[in-house]
């Protein structure tokens, strides 16, 4: 259910926002999200149950990085955010600036986007029970390799068109797979575990956009999308490290 409401509002968002920000700008578009942060906190507030910890508790969930496989999955984790949003975080400027985008077309290439991650959340679910790793190492791989063909293809707004629709389609899918490995790999721990996931996810994106936005002011956006891909690719490896680690222990 939590993965559906983030592709729901990936789907939403990135369209509404691309239109506002032709209408009244970036900043209108901005300012406009602190009403609807100030109504989510007031309705958590009010509606969220308390949610005593279960489980093992540990003092410091750092401890957990001492395994092996949970190393292992946190950092392709760090990488898949990173090189995701290094990429994503310049999306606009690549497909206005050098695809040709128009607005309409921007804003229903988002929307595309998310409708494609909307997809691609449901047909994850289908095949976690039995292609977890596989998965978990075929996301990323695949992602890097739609890196390069947005490289290859920028001069073809069609082609780019596509190639963003399997973005949405897999990127969104990414965090389902993750969630259900970190559920199967920490058992009781699992509550610890998603305290670190959650902050290797927003260290990954943090560093992701703020590393891909100097890359693209100094180099261009062709590092950026290199430098996405890569991180893509190590984030498969690792993902492939932790399933090899996950065999030999068995």
């Amino acid at each position: 259910m939590r993965n559906s409401a983030n592709a729901i509002a990936a789907t939403i968002s990135a369209p509404l926002g691309a239109w506002l920000g032709d209408i009244i700008g970036w900043r209108g578009a901005f300012a406009l999200i602190v009403p609807v942060a100030v109504l989510a906190l007031v309705w958590q507030r009010i509606h969220m149950p308390s949610l005593p910890p279960r489980g093992i508790r540990r003092a410091n969930p750092l401890g957990l990085l001492s395994q092996p496989q949970v190393a292992l999955g946190m950092a392709s984790i760090f990488l898949l955010f990173m090189g995701q949003f290094a990429l994503f975080t310049y999306l606009r400027p690549y497909l206005e600036g050098v695809a040709g985008f128009s607005v309409p077309m921007l804003t229903g290439g988002f929307l595309a986007l998310g409708l494609a991650g909307l997809a691609g959340t449901w047909a994850i679910s289908r095949l976690l029970r039995t292609r977890l790793y596989g998965l978990l190492i075929a996301i990323p791989a695949v992602m890097a390799g739609l890196a390069g063909l947005m490289i290859a293809s920028a001069q073809l707004p069609t082609a780019v068109g596509a190639l963003i629709v399997l973005w949405g389609f897999f990127g969104t899918a990414a965090p389902v797979g993750w969630g259900t490995w970190l559920a199967r790999t920490l058992g009781p721990e699992a509550e610890a575990g998603g305290g670190l996931q959650v902050a290797t996810i927003q260290l990954a994106i943090m560093g992701g956009a703020a590393a891909g936005g100097l890359l693209f002011d100094a180099l261009g956006w062709q590092f950026t999308f290199v430098f996405s891909a890569a991180l893509l690719g190590g984030s498969a490896l690792c993902a492939m490290l932790a399933w090899l680690n996950q065999r030999s222990s068995q």
